[in-house]
């Protein structure tokens, strides 16, 4: 699992996350820097220059946003391949975790920041995907979903809901280095992206207008 979590709860005994304090929420608050983070848990160690080549900018400013990232402890140079010519850098966590309310009120802007980031991001990657869709092997190409339901539900019944959706979650094979060497055969990195999204503004049942049929005891079937 290499990819941010904005939800209740906490890494679950995850060694490798860090849970967001007020100074990583403010350095994670770009979305190339989020990105950054998202590419060294992907494909592993890199250097500004290949990372700006996969993100559409120059050396330069990945650069300054892999510094940024190194003095809030997100990322750090990886001495063992780096040399005097070329700096190589690796992720620190494979996971982050922003679960805390009060921190969100403490720091609205950074908030909102980082989770239009993430988003934005979510959105690329299932672009991504359909755009190779039509390309992918039919084993694949079968497995692709995006679904969704409409639920009316409290907000204990809808953190319900979520713990249940990460326990089935749990119980499948992560991505990360070791287990990929161990991986049984044919297996590839599936992203799981899950959202709750709270529709408050959306009109109770009871206020609907009924269908004409309804209202003269027909039947709409």
């Amino acid at each position: 699992m290499t990819d941010p979590h904005v939800r209740p709860g906490g890494p679950d005994g995850e060694e490798d996350a860090v849970v967001l304090d007020a100074k990583g929420l403010r350095a994670l608050a770009h979305p190339v820097r989020v990105q950054l983070v998202g590419l060294l848990r992907k494909y592993g160690p890199s250097t500004a220059t290949r990372l700006a080549e996969r993100l559409g900018v120059n050396s330069g400013t990945a650069s300054y946003h892999l510094r940024q990232l190194g003095a809030a402890g997100f990322v750090e140079e990886d001495t063992e391949r780096g040399n005097a010519r070329e700096r190589w850098w690796r992720s620190v966590h494979r996971t982050t975790w922003f679960n805390d309310p009060e921190l969100a009120e403490r720091e609205p802007q950074a908030a909102l920041a980082y989770l239009q980031s993430v988003a934005s991001i979510y959105n690329l990657r299932i672009q991504q995907t359909l755009n190779g869709l039509q390309t992918m092997p039919s084993a694949w190409r079968n497995t692709f979903d995006m679904s969704d339901w409409a639920l009316r539900l409290t907000p204990e019944e809808a953190a319900a809901l979520d713990r249940e959706l990460r326990d089935v979650i749990a119980r499948y094979r992560r991505d990360t280095p070791e287990t990929a060497a161990s991986a049984p055969e044919g297996a590839e990195r599936i992203a799981v992206i899950t959202q709750m999204l709270p529709e408050l503004d959306a009109p109770a049942p009871s206020s609907l207008p009924l269908d004409p049929q309804e209202e003269e005891g027909g039947s709409t079937s």
